[in-house]
């Protein structure tokens, strides 16, 4: 059951085009206030997601509630307090970055003075205090990323939705724009939902993840829970690695090499007994004993594996 925490809420949303693209199968979602990444390889339906949640489309059936207020009656007042970055290079060319964010701050409900002000102060927040003044079309891709990201902060709402937001960026400039993404949550307040399908960016900024794959919900939760829930084991010892692995093999317990760790692929609490009673016997130094920590891509692969063998096994009970 959802609390007034969430603030994205989902039942059985669908959205079909035409009879046969389904872009996103009946997702049931609650998300909490969080910065919130969305990942998911291309085409898997976050782009069809953020839309609807936006009201710019309309599910096949299903419901969703943004900020409380349910999508299907309450869209426009939902897009008032909410900022959207757009993946597409969407930015009028002939204007000064100023100009544009002051308008998109007067569009939001700003007297014109107030408006110009706070665009000039969004702007320095982003990194584009010196260049304000200057045409979007002079601007590297980067700095137009910067631009929109204004545009959706400027308002100042309570949540913002960023669509791809590093795309086609260097290195250095992903690095700047995560950081600016990380500050707009911890500082000013604003519930951040990162779309990407990049796992390190959504790894390294957010807390909570949504993860989908060809529209279905592959699984949301912390990250740092998701991280944990392993049942691998890291040991680390002084001796031959190939030796200790082999002495674990004749107890039954599966193990490989991972670096300076040797990798438990546990099967069950007893498996510590077994790994101290081979360490005892075999006069090994045990340096270290912990469970393995999951990264986001283990967390995606297992979890999308598991439901392409679960949709296969599916489709030959019914052949």
């Amino acid at each position: 059951m959802s609390t007034n925490t969430d603030i994205i809420e989902t039942q059985a949303f669908r959205k079909e085009y035409g009879r046969q693209i389904v872009a996103l199968e009946g997702l049931d979602l609650e998300v909490p206030r969080a910065a919130v990444g969305l990942l998911g390889a291309n085409g898997a339906g976050k782009s069809t997601l953020i839309k609807g949640l936006l009201g710019l489309l309309r599910p096949s059936s299903g419901s969703a509630a943004v900020l409380g207020m349910p999508v299907a009656t309450e869209a426009v007042e939902i897009r008032r307090r909410v900022g959207y970055m757009p993946e597409s290079d969407c930015l009028p060319r002939d204007v000064t970055a100023a100009d544009f964010v002051g308008h998109m701050a007067e569009i939001s409900g700003l007297p014109s003075r107030a408006a110009r002000q706070r665009a000039n102060d969004v702007l320095y927040q982003v990194g584009l205090n010196e260049e304000r003044y200057r045409l979007i079309r002079e601007f590297s891709t980067g700095m137009k990323q910067r631009v929109k990201l204004a545009q959706a902060i400027v308002h100042d709402p309570e949540l913002v939705f960023l669509d791809e937001p590093t795309n086609g960026m260097d290195p250095q400039g992903r690095d700047e724009m995560l950081n600016l993404i990380r500050r707009i949550h911890n500082e000013l307040g604003i519930t951040v939902v990162l779309s990407s399908h990049i796992l390190g960016d959504v790894e390294r900024t957010c807390d909570y993840v949504v993860m989908l794959d060809s529209g279905r919900l592959v699984i949301a939760g912390q990250i740092d829970s998701l991280r944990q829930d392993s049942t691998d084991v890291l040991v680390r010892i002084d001796g031959n690695q190939q030796q200790f692995i082999q002495a674990l093999g004749r107890r039954g317990v599966e193990a490989r090499e991972n670096g300076l760790d040797i990798v438990i692929l546990r099967s069950g609490d007893e498996v510590f007994d077994l790994i101290r009673d081979t360490v005892v016997e075999a006069g090994f130094v045990m340096r270290q004993l912990r469970p393995r920590e999951r990264s986001l891509e283990d967390v995606y692969i297992q979890t999308v594996s598991g439901l392409t063998e679960s949709a296969t096994t599916e489709a030959a009970d019914g052949d």
